[in-house]
């Protein structure tokens, strides 16, 4: 955990508001997943990029010798130019064009596909191209309907009853079926709930002839408040090798077994530093106002998600009770009614576990620049995304001169 004595020391050298990533966590939560599945032969832990896709945030994981889970053709140009080999890049779309897969399949990453419609149009096109199938287990494993994907509701993957069909397409078009996938979705609670999923991943798998991987997704719960629960991933790991091993030994081959990570890896390591504009007394609340909004960090607004927050310039005060809100002409609500050490106009807040879905959704909205990202590696701070600047809001936009047009028009 870094000290916050180092987050005020950054948010004084690189203004606020700031999100801070702290490099020596992420690589022990990476460190933490590989440990916990030492006793498999092949392991891949593929980051999923959306949930925070910095360039730099790209190549530490390259060194880490993690591979990548993307969602877009961009992501995947992303950790080209990040450094990763394309078939170190899996490519999991959904509702994208079939123009799209293909441009992203000439670029070499591991296509996987979850919709029939889809499957056979490509399989048709490109029956050379190895494939993976998104399964839909149909299994709820996270807490949160907003981030949970395998109900049966979900628009997320082929369903395992249609299993007939996706058998049907690659009979008929000749292609091959090099892995199977599912993800459940994020926060997962229950271990025994995932290894629920994970048996009809595996016999779904069964139906295959020439996987070379089974990928697992991920979801792992991190806790986001003291006392909050998290998902055990050393008995995880524990359970899933000793399936995983079984069913590679019946199915005649070893099999690599993936994961796409993305909030276990980095959501920890996250810090965003805000600065208070003015504490508010109104006839039943307290407000810290801060220079920040759901236009820099949506989280609590959209899922109902809560970070911690702490005043990193009052360490030793008392605690009062405050609703900490953004400058957003809207709803704008951090935390309600949270104990937080007392608060004076100029201090720094910092939010917890804002290392992922934190920057990645953060926009422009009211015409606010989007803030600063810093790198802390190896005891110093790396400036790794400059803050928007004024010239950053115009760049893209094409000026109509309304004087001129009115007298061509004459």
């Amino acid at each position: 955990m870094m000290k916050n004595e180092t987050l005020l020391n950054i948010a004084n050298e690189f203004g606020n508001p700031v999100y801070v990533y702290d490099a020596h966590k992420i690589e022990a939560q990476y460190k933490r997943l590989s440990s916990a599945f030492n006793k498999v032969k092949n392991v891949k832990i593929n980051y999923a990029v959306k949930a925070l896709s910095n360039i730099s945030i790209l190549k530490f994981m390259n060194k880490l010798g993690a591979g990548l889970d993307t969602v877009s053709i961009q992501e995947v140009k992303l950790g080209i130019v990040a450094g990763f080999k394309p078939e170190d890049i899996i490519y999991t779309p959904n509702g994208v064009s079939l123009h799209e897969i293909e441009e992203v399949a000439k670029l070499g990453a591991q296509i996987n596909i979850d919709n029939l419609v889809i499957l056979e149009q490509f399989g048709n096109a490109h029956p050379d191209v190895p494939v993976c199938i998104r399964i839909n287990p149909h299994v709820m494993a996270g807490g949160n309907t907003n981030i949970s994907v395998g109900h049966i509701d979900s628009k997320f993957g082929i369903s395992i009853h249609q299993t007939p069909h996706i058998l049907r397409i690659v009979k008929n078009t000749g292609m091959r079926i090099n892995g199977i996938h599912m993800h459940t979705g994020s926060d997962i609670l229950d271990i025994e709930v995932f290894l629920y999923a994970s048996e009809i991943l595996f016999e779904t798998a069964k139906q295959f002839k020439d996987l070379d991987f089974i990928d697992f997704g991920s979801g792992f719960k991190v806790p986001y408040k003291r006392g909050d629960i998290e998902t055990d991933i050393e008995e995880f790991g524990e359970k899933l090798t000793t399936r995983f091993k079984t069913f590679c030994k019946n199915y005649g081959k070893e099999l690599t077994l993936a994961f796409e990570p993305g909030k276990f890896l980095v959501s920890e390591a996250g810090y965003f530093l805000t600065k208070v504009n003015a504490v508010k007394q109104t006839t039943s609340t307290v407000f810290a106002q801060v220079d920040s909004g759901f236009n820099h960090l949506i989280r609590p607004m959209l899922y109902g998600s809560q970070h911690e927050i702490i005043n990193i310039s009052n360490e030793d005060g008392k605690e009062r009770f405050y609703s900490v809100v953004g400058y957003i002409c809207e709803t704008d609500t951090f935390a309600n009614n949270r104990r937080i050490k007392e608060i004076k106009e100029g201090d720094i807040l910092a939010f917890k576990n804002a290392g992922a879905y934190c920057f990645t959704m953060a926009s422009n909205y009211n015409s606010r620049y989007r803030p600063a990202e810093v790198l802390w590696y190896n005891d110093k701070a790396h400036l790794i995304r400059k803050q928007e600047t004024f010239d950053d809001l115009l760049a893209n936009q094409q000026i109509i001169e309304f004087n001129t047009l009115s007298k061509a028009n004459k």
